[in-house]
């Protein structure tokens, strides 16, 4: 089952004295992540809603005034809270899947059916997405191109055709 909401960002820390927080963004670009009109903070297993006032990008990073937070003090109270979106809230183009949809997918061989792992995180550093895929073996990382990565169904995994060494010992 699909999680409504996703991890979006971590406040990192405070910016000026009214209450405004500055954010690590984890969506797709920054200028998500500051139009959205309310977040949640997670506290156990349930979800609180946070309405947000404005954002704006600062760089990488995006600033968020939110409802609630009117002085340094309840800014700095927040430093290091991880922020969810409800995925309804989040734009998505056609035919894309949200990354928390592919984490614990099956990597599989696209000719012969052969399961290698699990995927296990998504790090974006650059042009293309890595994938980290839990192998019997350990870790392996392969880019997450055309070229490897054939097809996903959120359903029954990640099809891909590895180059040779990419899984050899991982069996």
């Amino acid at each position: 089952m699909k999680n409504k909401y996703l991890e979006c960002g971590k406040i990192i820390n405070t910016h000026g004295v009214a209450g405004t927080v500055k954010v690590e963004n984890r969506c797709d670009t920054p200028k998500i992540l500051a139009s959205l009109k309310r977040i949640y903070f997670k506290v156990g297993d349930l979800y609180s809603e946070k309405k947000v006032l404005s954002g704006s990008v600062m760089g990488q990073f995006v600033l968020l005034k939110l409802n609630g937070v009117t002085d340094l003090d309840g800014a700095a109270a927040l430093k290091n809270t991880l922020i969810y979106a409800d995925r309804e809230d989040l734009p998505i183009e056609e035919g894309a899947v949200f990354i928390a949809d592919l984490i614990g997918l099956p990597v599989i061989d696209v000719d012969d059916g052969r399961e290698y792992g699990k995927l296990s995180e998504v790090i974006n550093r650059g042009a293309s997405d890595i994938y980290v895929v839990d192998t019997p073996a350990g870790e392996r990382m392969m880019p997450a191109v055309a070229e490897f990565v054939k097809s996903i169904d959120v359903e029954k995994g990640i099809f891909v055709k590895p180059i040779q060494g990419m899984f050899d010992d991982a069996e």
